[in-house]
């Protein structure tokens, strides 16, 4: 009797555990809270996010705020403060994205500035590795693309804005830069010299002095020149060279070290 009494009681269970299960795909999988935030409470929450190092969730709110709020006053804001979350995110490939919709978009925004500057330094900050120490590793494995983009937003900031509160830090960073990239120049010539590239050396220290004119690296990539002049007995090149060298460089440590033993370049700066 008790086993008669309990099988509508185990059907009925198992019916609704069915209707359950069948009905999950019904509900929506989730639940979005801002959905009926104010443009002022998801530009908060973004800035609350960005506080805290949570780039991603800013990023996320940012976009929400953008996309539904287009015209209000915290958009323009939002696309600028997402270019700086994917900074920090180490997205460079997002942020100069969204640095360069924003130059295209507002191309006469208080702030555009800054966004030439934000430009500047994702390029500055990607390439880390070229930036310490180029003499650390094998310049040939270098790609100085982002060095030259980065010295191409700071020249245009510089340009455009001189009276930017960025623009001295720009300049001194587009310095450091031009030694950086004179550097991986001169690098790739000793590359050749050591391999016994001779031509190859004296091009590459040759372009190095014409295009970086004013870089701390010129004395190792006048140095250079002379070896590989030297190597390929074209004396009279090679008096040139020494006689610039001398002038330039009366003191120089290359006459002692020679190239065997490289100082990184950021100690000659």
């Amino acid at each position: 009797m008790r086993m008669i009494s309990r099988l509508p009681v185990v059907h009925v269970a198992l019916v609704l555990l069915v209707l359950l299960i069948s009905g999950c795909g019904l509900l929506p999988e989730t639940v979005d809270d801002s959905a009926t935030w104010s443009a002022n409470k998801l530009y908060a929450a973004a800035k609350e996010a960005m506080a805290d190092g949570n780039y991603e969730q800013a990023i996320k709110l940012y976009e929400k705020l953008e996309a539904r709020y287009p015209y209000g006053r915290y958009a323009q804001q939002a696309q600028i403060e997402t270019a700086y979350a994917y900074y920090k995110s180490r997205d460079a490939a997002s942020a100069l994205s969204a640095c360069d919709r924003f130059i295209k978009l507002h191309p006469n925004h208080p702030n555009i500035d800054y966004m030439y500057y934000l430009k500047g330094l994702v390029n500055f900050n990607d390439d880390l590795g070229l930036l310490s120490g180029v003499a650390m590793q094998d310049v040939t494995e270098r790609d100085q693309k982002a060095a030259r983009e980065s010295f191409s937003a700071f020249k245009e900031l510089v340009t455009k804005f001189p009276d930017s509160k960025y623009t001295p830090d720009a300049t001194q960073r587009m310095a450091y830069l031009v030694n950086a990239l004179a550097s991986g120049e001169v690098h790739v010539a000793r590359y050749y010299m050591k391999r016994g590239a001779y031509l190859a050396a004296a091009n590459r220290a040759s372009f190095t002095i014409k295009v970086y004119p004013d870089a701390p690296a010129n004395e190792e990539a006048l140095y250079i020149l002379i070896k590989a002049y030297d190597a390929m007995g074209m004396n009279d090149l090679r008096d040139d060279a020494e006689r610039v060298m001398r002038k330039n460089f009366p003191k120089s440590v290359y006459y002692v070290r020679g190239l065997d033993r490289p100082e990184p370049w950021y100690k000659l700066w």
